[in-house]
């Protein structure tokens, strides 16, 4: 895969927030949106998986509508979706070509590697083609 100009910027409490996030949901995959301005982070939203799958997720609706609403509230925009594999794959699988909701979207994917969680951006643009994206862990203090 040929990396992108795109970098994501996530603060270093954003990054904690999200691997907690992915550690309390095993075995199932969790989920959530990142929410900021200028590719920053600014607010971690772990969303239900309401799959309840290691495979697989989906959002809850409400839950995901909420978080559109807040991002809309503070005139922030959905910098992109996270989601981890427990399984141990570091890139888009194929259910996440196939069910992709948002193209055009960075998708943060957590897997775990060596007993170490770590993760790895993709700029979603089809239900093929995937770029993957630097994310970038800053100092920077959540909002």
């Amino acid at each position: 895969m040929t990396l992108s100009p795109i970098r994501l910027f996530i603060s270093r409490a954003h990054w904690e927030q999200m691997e907690g996030d992915v550690r309390a949901r095993l075995p199932e995959e969790a989920c959530g949106l990142i929410i900021g301005e200028s590719n920053r982070s600014r607010f971690i939203i772990p969303i239900t998986n309401i799959f309840h799958s290691s495979s697989r997720f989906r959002m809850e609706p409400k839950e995901q509508l909420d978080a559109f609403l807040l991002a809309e509230d503070h005139g922030m925009e959905i910098l992109a979706v996270y989601h981890s594999h427990p399984t141990g794959m570091t890139k888009p699988s194929a259910a996440d070509f196939m069910e992709l909701t948002f193209p055009g979207i960075i998708y943060v994917i957590w897997s775990i590697e060596a007993s170490q969680w770590n993760c790895r951006g993709y700029l979603m643009k089809s239900q093929v083609d995937a770029l993957e994206v630097p994310v970038v862990i800053t100092q920077e203090k959540k909002l």
